[in-house]
């Protein structure tokens, strides 16, 4: 229970970032979905999912690698150094490279017209790749104040400079031309400029994060240890493909309906399922933050004797806060997070959004089964789990977008499916596969109830939908305290112990 405390103590730390600056981050939602029409917000999308591929390219694994080789190398500085290196080398090469053909890589991406973007998003993820193993470097030291202190202060700039640009400098130039303030904003402003100030917000906010992580980079020594790059290269080599896999998975679907469906609605298409998918705001905040308190827990914890206890532990009071956050979202979902989060045009794909949030609870649970194949250095299963569920993300989204505008539309309702059905497959598949190589009794039954209990009464919420918001927003909550009340009779004994620790 201690070891569970210590958990749940880092998960709160690591998420003030996370939840402030995801919920700042969401604020911005309204702000483009009013701004902006769904086809240029479609835009923003593809380009970021194209990012979030890449990404995992740039890292390559060496996040977790040096996770791992950090608790076992005694010199922790070389393991620093060595992974550093690597990936100030590569992000180099991909820096120079991307510049160079980077009107041919717009023309292949089907946006002639904006070289710009992509030599902006070049720079911003050579940029966020360094900043990886410092980062990483700070979970390992248990800084979790500094990490979030500096996580913190690149979200707030990058929401500060994107007011700035798309709210204060259009307002000051429109009420207030001939001042000193107006004539300030023309000569940074360009008026013609709309999604270009989302990047480039970005691409400001990636280089003051590094700054920021200078003390950390100064420790490297400039000297890189062939014979341990090669073991890390080797740990991380499988957990390439898995990420790669793993980001076909996430944000694939995206990219699929702007090049399947038919052009005239494909960016429209892809701007509606992206406001929808960021619904899951609550859900991705807390496994965000989750993640970066686990992963280096679980490989600390696992010299304990009672590793397995704990890791089965910790999954019951994942499922409990995962399910808890589902039903919070689904109940509240017309009367508040709807109206508040997204423009009105954007609400006809609402549907997805139950089915985005269980698909997404399954990635939770996914990524805390993960460990065993981390654990026991059989990270080849992790890139095989991560391929089977990309095939299956991709032949599904082949099958229900259609090719050409004959085909029956399922458009982004066939994505959120595919995307459920995809994250579902994996974690059943990694449990299978871990519990012969790594044994954790989980409790399934616990799963099974919470789960099956928030949608049982999601499902009630559907289907009694009393007319006066007043008398819905209290039947709702209701539902709610119905389940919190079973939850703390079901756990009152693991909560005494906890409390008495």
């Amino acid at each position: 229970m201690t070891a569970i405390k210590r958990l749940a103590g880092q998960t709160a730390i690591y998420g003030i970032p996370s939840v402030l600056g995801r919920i700042l981050g969401y604020l911005l939602v309204p702000l483009y979905t009013r701004v902006f029409q769904p086809g240029d917000y479609g835009t923003v999308n593809v380009f970021y999912a194209y990012a979030s591929f890449l990404m995992v390219i740039l890292t390559y694994g060496m996040e977790t690698a040096f996770f791992r080789f950090n608790e076992n190398e005694p010199d922790k500085e070389k393991v620093f150094s060595t992974g550093m290196i690597s990936l100030i080398f590569s992000s180099a090469v991909f820096l120079v490279l991307v510049s160079y053909f980077a009107g041919d890589i717009a023309r292949l991406i089907e946006y002639p017209k904006h070289r710009n973007y992509v030599i902006w998003f070049a720079w911003i993820l050579a940029l966020d790749a360094l900043s990886a193993i410092p980062f990483a470097n700070l979970r390992a030291l248990h800084k979790a104040s500094r990490f979030a202190w500096i996580k913190m202060s690149g979200i707030s700039i990058n929401i500060v400079l994107n007011l700035f640009f798309l709210l204060l400098c259009p307002f000051v130039l429109h009420h207030f031309p001939g001042s000193i303030s107006g004539r300030i904003v023309s000569a940074i402003y360009r008026p013609n400029w709309g999604i270009e100030y989302i990047f480039v917000s970005n691409l400001l906010a990636s280089s003051v994060t590094l700054i920021l992580l200078l003390p950390q980079i100064s420790r490297v020594k400039w000297k890189i240890h062939p014979d341990l790059w090669k073991k890390m290269l080797f740990y991380a080599f499988p957990l390439l493909f898995a990420g790669m896999a793993g980001i076909v998975n996430e944000t694939f679907d995206r990219l699929l309906l702007r090049y399947l469906l038919p052009k005239d609605i494909a960016s429209y298409q892809v701007g509606i399922y992206a406001a929808c998918y960021k619904i899951s705001i609550l859900m991705t905040i807390f496994i965000q933050a989750y993640k970066y308190a686990a992963e280096p827990f679980f490989f600390a914890q696992a010299k304990e004797k009672d590793a397995k206890e704990v890791y089965a532990k910790i999954m019951d009071y994942f499922i409990i806060v995962v399910s808890v956050i589902f039903l919070i979202t689904m109940l509240y979902l017309d009367d508040f997070i709807m109206p508040v989060l997204v423009g009105k045009r954007y609400w006809e794909g609402k549907g997805v959004i139950p089915v985005l949030m269980m698909a997404n609870l399954f990635l939770g649970v996914y990524y805390n089964l993960s460990i065993w194949y981390k654990l026991t250095g059989k990270t080849s299963w992790g890139a095989w789990l991560s391929l089977i569920g990309a095939v299956i993300t991709l032949a599904l989204n082949f099958l229900w977008i259609p090719l050409s505008p004959d085909h029956l539309i399922y458009g982004y309702y066939g994505s959120a499916w595919a995307t459920f059905i995809c994250y579902g497959s994996m974690m059943i598949l990694s449990y299978l596969i871990g519990q012969k190589y790594f044994p954790v009794k989980y409790n399934l039954i616990k799963f099974g109830g919470y789960l099956g209990l928030s949608l049982l009464l999601y499902l009630i919420s559907s289907v009694i939908k009393p007319e006066l918001p007043v008398i819905r927003v209290l039947f709702h909550t209701t539902l709610l305290l119905i389940f919190l009340g079973i939850i703390y009779l079901v756990e009152k004994p693991s909560i005494t112990i906890i409390r008495n620790r």
